[in-house]
C-alpha cells in the first residue's frame, strides 16, 4: 500500500478495503496506523469505555509526544461513558488531549467518527464503532473510510460539522468536571446487555493478577493521587470500599518512588500485600520486618506495626527518618493507635498514603485528622455498588427478643462476658439457624460477640447438620474451632459452609464467593458494620447479590442501622431529622432492604428515649474524658467527638461548645481554678474572639502563631516575626495546598520576606484589626496586642488556652475544607 504524504493512499485500494465490517476486518488496526501518522486527530463518539480507551491510549500518547493535536468529543447521555475511561485518557495524555462532553440538552448524540489530518490531507472513518474493546475489535461493526482527495466535499462537511459541535456545543472536561461526573455516575442497566454481547466492562479479579494494570477505581485514584502531589500535599487518604484493589493501587502509585514501606497489623495482610506488589512490580526486591524476620535490604519493605512501631527500631541505628520515600499505612482507621503513631511521627517520607474502606472514627478517634483531612479519592460502598464494582446486597433486619437493658455498658461498649451469656442460648441460636435456612448459601460468615459465642454458634450449627467452625485467636478448646488459614482453605473449597468469628474477618479476608453475612451481635459503629457487610460484596462469577441477616434487639443505637446501610459511613443527627428509615433512593442501586415491622416500633421507641441535646453533649464530654484519661482540650474534644454529637453541636449556635469552651467547662463543673480566674476577663474575651473568628483561608493562623511564639506570648510582632511564621507554616502540605491552588499565591515557594509580609498586611493583619479592634492594632515597627492583654502574657493558663485555640481552629479548617469539597462534587 502506497502512502500520500503520511496518510493512506486509496487511489489503488479496492473499494472493499474502505468498508470495515467487523470480525477479522476490524477498525482497531486501521486506527492505530492512522494515529501513528496524523498531526491532527479528532474523534467524536457517543460514549467512551475503559476497555476501548485502554487499547488506543498508548498510541495517542505517542502521537501527543510528537506534537499531534488531539481532540475528543463524547456524550454523557444515560451515563454510558465510564468515568474511569475519562480518567485514563487524561492520566495518559494530560494536557495533550482536549476532551469534551457534547452539551445540548434533550438532543440525541450518536455519531462515531475518527478524523485524521496531516500536511493538508485528511481521512475519516465513520460508522458504528464507539470506543470500546468490542466495537474496535471483534464486534460486528460497520465503518466506512474516505479521504479529502477523493471525497473532498464529504470530508469538508464532516470536518466542519465536527468543528461546530466541538467548539460551540460542548463542555470542557477538566479535573473538576471529571470528578463531578464520576461522583454522580451510576452503572446503567444497559451495561448488562453490553456485557452479554462480550464487552468486558467489569474486569474479573484474576485478570488483575495476570495482567497487572490499573482498572476501575484504581485508574481514578491514581490520577487524583498524582494531582494531589502536584498541589503540594505530602500525605493523604484514599477511601475505597473493600474489594476495589487498594493494595494494587498502592503498588501502581509507588512506581515513581525509590524505597517503599508498607505497614499493616496482620501478618496475613502483609503476605497478601507482598504478593500483590510482586504481581504489579515484578522488578522490585521485597522483604519483611516482623517478629524475627528483619529484611533490611529491600526496595519494598512489608512491616508489622507491632514490630516496627516499637521505639527501639525507630532510631538512626535501624532506619533513618528519611529511609523511605513512600509509606503506605494499610487499614488506616487503626492509625490512631500508639505503634502507628510512633511510625508516622518518626519517618519523614516524600509521601504517606493511608488506605481504608472505613475512615470514620474507630472508638471515636478522628482518623481524618492524621492526614490533615486530605481525602484524595473516595469510592465508598454506595458508590462502588452504584458503579457495578461490588455486588449489591439483600438485607433482612430480623427482630431479636434478646434484652440488652440489663447488660452493663462502659464507654459505649457492652460488657463482653455478659453479652456472650445473653446471646449464647439455644432459643437465640435457633432463630439464627431458622433464618439461615431460608436462603440458599454455600459460604456464609457469622460475626459474633466474643470467642465463646463464636464457638457456641459453630457447635450449634454443626449439631444441626451445617458444616461450620469457629475461627478465633488462641486455643478455643473445641473440636469446632479451627486455625484461620486452615479454616479459610476449607471454606474456599466448600468443605466448611459457615465461619463464625469475632473481628478476625473484618479485614484481610479475600473470598469473593461469600454469599451470606450474618450479624449476630450489636453493631453500633458504622466502621465495624461496613467492614463486616463488605466481606460479602466482592464480585464473583455467577454471584448476583449477597444476603445479609442482621439480628437486632433493643441495644443502644440500634435505630442507626438503617442509616449505616446507606453506605455513607455516618449516621449523625442530620440523618435523624429524616424518617426512621431512609428513602429507597438513599440505598445503593439494586439493593433490597427489609426490616421486621416490630423493629420499626423499636427504632421509634429508641428515638424517643434519647436524652436532651445538651445532656448528650455533656455525656459525650465525660465519655471522652474517661477514654483519654484526662480532661479534654478543645482539640481533643473536637478530635474524639462522636459524629452524631458533632452534628448536634453544629445544628444550633447555643449548643456549640466550641464557641466558648471555657464557659462550657465552667457550666459542667470542670473548669480548673486557673481557668475560672480567666473567665470574664479581657483574656477570656480574646480567647472567645479567636474561637469565633471567621476563616475562609488559613492566613490568620501564622499571625496568631507568631504572637503565641511557641508558648512565650509576644505583645508585638515585627515583619521578621511575620515572615518566619508564614514561611514555616506554609512548608506543611496541608497548609500550602491552598496557596498553590490560588493563582495569586501559586508561586509562593519562591517568595522572600517582602512577599510574605505584603500578604500578611493585605489579608490577616488588616482583617484582624478591622473585625477585632479591641484586641489588635498597628503599633510602631509592628503589629500589637491591645495593652489590656499584656498583663496575661506570662499567664500559663492564657498561653495554654491560646495555643489550644490555634490548634483547634486549624484542624477545624481542614475538616470544613474537606466538607466543602464533598459538597462541590456531590458527595454523600
Amino acid at each position: 500500500m502506497a502512502e500520500v504524504k503520511g496518510l493512506t493512499d486509496t487511489a489503488r485500494m479496492p473499494a472493499s478495503l474502505n468498508c470495515i465490517t467487523g470480525g477479522d476486518d476490524h477498525l482497531y488496526g486501521r486506527l492505530r496506523e492512522s494515529i501513528s501518522k496524523a498531526s491532527k486527530i479528532s474523534i467524536i463518539v457517543s460514549f467512551l469505555m475503559e476497555s476501548g480507551v485502554r487499547m488506543i491510549s498508548d498510541d495517542l500518547a505517542e502521537a501527543a509526544k510528537r506534537g499531534a493535536r488531539i481532540r475528543i468529543l463524547c456524550g454523557n447521555y444515560l451515563n454510558i461513558t465510564q468515568p474511569q475511561a475519562l480518567y485514563l485518557l487524561k492520566g495518559t495524555l494530560g494536557d495533550g488531549v482536549d476532551l469534551r462532553f457534547y452539551d445540548v440538552e434533550r438532543k440525541s448524540f450518536h455519531p462515531k467518527a475518527y478524523i485524521f489530518e496531516s500536511d493538508g490531507l485528511g481521512e475519516i472513518f465513520v460508522g458504528s464503532s464507539n470506543i470500546s474493546r468490542t466495537a474496535l475489535t471483534d464486534g460486528i461493526e460497520w465503518n466506512y473510510r474516505f479521504d479529502s482527495i477523493h471525497e473532498p466535499d464529504d470530508f469538508t462537511h464532516f470536518k466542519e460539522t465536527f468543528e461546530d459541535l466541538f467548539l460551540n456545543r460542548s463542555r470542557i472536561i477538566d479535573d473538576n468536571e471529571m470528578k463531578r461526573y464520576s461522583r454522580q455516575w451510576k452503572r446503567p442497566k444497559v451495561y448488562e446487555d453490553i456485557e452479554r454481547l462480550g464487552d468486558e466492562t467489569d474486569v474479573p479479579e484474576n485478570v488483575i493478577v495476570e495482567f497487572p494494570s490499573p482498572v476501575g477505581a484504581q485508574i481514578e485514584a491514581l490520577y487524583e493521587l498524582k494531582r494531589s502531589r502536584s498541589e503540594g500535599w505530602d500525605k493523604g487518604l484514599v477511601v475505597a470500599a473493600t474489594g476495589l484493589g487498594k493494595t494494587y493501587l498502592a503498588a501502581f502509585d509507588s512506581r515513581e518512588f525509590r524505597k517503599i514501606l508498607f505497614v499493616a497489623h496482620r501478618e496475613e495482610i502483609l503476605s497478601q500485600s507482598e504478593r500483590t506488589f510482586r504481581n504489579a512490580r515484578p522488578d522490585v526486591k521485597t522483604g519483611f520486618f516482623k517478629g524475627d524476620t528483619k529484611d533490611m535490604d529491600s526496595d519494598v519493605l512489608f512491616a508489622s506495626v507491632q514490630t516496627l512501631g516499637r521505639k527501639e527500631y525507630l532510631t538512626g541505628r535501624s532506619f533513618s527518618e528519611t529511609e523511605f520515600d513512600y509509606i503506605v499505612i494499610d487499614e488506616f482507621h487503626h492509625a490512631v493507635s500508639e505503634n502507628y503513631q510512633n511510625i508516622i511521627g518518626y519517618f519523614k517520607p516524600k509521601f504517606l498514603l493511608g488506605l481504608t474502606a472505613t475512615p470514620e472514627r474507630l472508638d471515636n478517634q478522628d482518623v481524618f485528622a492524621l492526614c490533615d483531612y486530605n481525602v484524595i479519592y473516595e469510592a465508598r460502598l454506595k458508590e462502588a455498588i452504584n458503579k457495578g464494582w461490588l455486588s449489591p446486597f439483600r438485607y433482612y433486619g430480623i427482630f431479636d427478643e434478646t434484652d440488652y437493658s440489663g447488660i452493663s455498658c462502659r464507654q459505649g461498649k457492652y460488657d463482653e462476658k455478659q453479652l456472650e451469656e445473653a446471646l449464647s442460648i439455644n432459643k437465640r441460636a435457633g432463630l439464627v439457624l431458622e433464618n439461615y435456612g431460608r436462603y440458599r448459601s454455600s459460604r456464609a460468615l457469622g460475626f459474633c460477640a466474643g470467642r465463646k459465642h463464636a464457638v457456641y454458634m459453630a457447635e450449634y450449627f454443626s449439631r444441626n447438620g451445617i458444616k461450620a467452625c469457629a475461627v478465633v485467636s488462641g486455643d478455643a478448646a473445641s473440636a469446632h474451632a479451627m486455625e484461620r488459614s486452615e479454616a479459610i482453605r476449607k471454606f474456599r473449597k466448600g468443605e466448611v459452609n459457615v465461619l463464625f468469628s469475632v473481628d478476625m474477618f473484618n479485614e484481610g479476608l479475600d473470598v469473593p464467593d461469600v454469599d451470606m453475612v450474618m450479624l449476630l451481635r450489636p453493631t453500633e459503629s458504622p466502621t465495624v458494620f461496613l467492614q463486616q457487610l463488605g466481606r460479602g460484596l466482592r464480585k464473583s462469577i455467577g454471584k448476583k447479590y449477597v444476603n445479609v441477616l442482621d439480628f437486632i434487639g433493643n441495644y443502644r443505637k440500634a435505630n442507626l442501622v438503617p442509616f449505616f446501610l446507606t453506605g455513607s459511613g455516618q449516621a449523625g443527627d442530620t440523618a435523624r431529622r429524616k424518617p426512621l428509615i431512609p428513602d429507597e433512593e438513599d440505598y445503593p442501586e439494586g439493593c433490597f432492604v427489609n426490616f421486621d415491622l416490630r423493629l420499626i416500633d423499636l427504632f421509634r421507641k429508641l428515638e424517643a428515649e434519647q436524652k436532651d441535646a445538651f445532656g448528650r453533649i455533656v455525656d459525650e464530654y465525660f465519655r471522652i474524658k474517661e477514654q483519654i484519661g484526662e480532661r479534654p482540650s478543645r482539640l481533643q474534644m473536637f478530635t474524639y467527638l462522636d459524629d452524631a454529637v458533632s452534628s448536634l453541636i453544629r445544628s444550633k449556635k447555643e449548643l456549640n461548645i466550641f464557641r466558648d469552651y471555657l464557659s462550657f467547662l465552667d457550666s459542667v463543673g470542670e473548669a480548673a481554678e486557673s481557668e475560672r480566674s480567666l473567665i470574664g476577663t479581657k483574656a477570656h474575651l480574646f480567647i472567645r474572639e479567636m474561637e469565633n473568628t471567621s476563616m475562609s483561608k488559613l492566613y490568620k493562623m501564622p499571625v496568631l502563631l507568631a504572637f503565641h511564639n511557641g508558648g512565650k506570648v509576644r505583645a508585638k510582632i515585627t515583619d521578621d516575626d511575620i515572615y518566619e511564621s508564614f514561611r514555616e507554616f506554609y512548608t506543611h502540605g496541608a497548609n500550602r495546598v491552598d496557596m498553590l491552588r490560588d493563582k495569586g499565591t501559586a508561586g509562593y515557594m519562591d517568595w522572600g520576606r517582602k512577599e510574605y509580609v505584603d500578604l500578611a498586611r493585605k489579608n490577616p493583619l488588616q482583617f484582624l484589626q478591622k473585625t477585632s479592634p479591641e484586641f489588635f492594632n498597628t503599633c510602631e515597627d509592628g503589629f500589637c496586642l491591645n495593652q489590656e492583654l499584656w498583663q496575661y502574657l506570662d499567664d500559663e493558663e492564657f498561653t495554654r488556652q491560646f495555643g489550644d485555640v490555634i490548634s483547634f481552629k486549624t484542624r477545624k479548617f481542614y475538616k470544613e475544607r474537606l466538607e466543602k469539597l464533598e459538597k462541590q462534587y456531590g458527595g454523600d
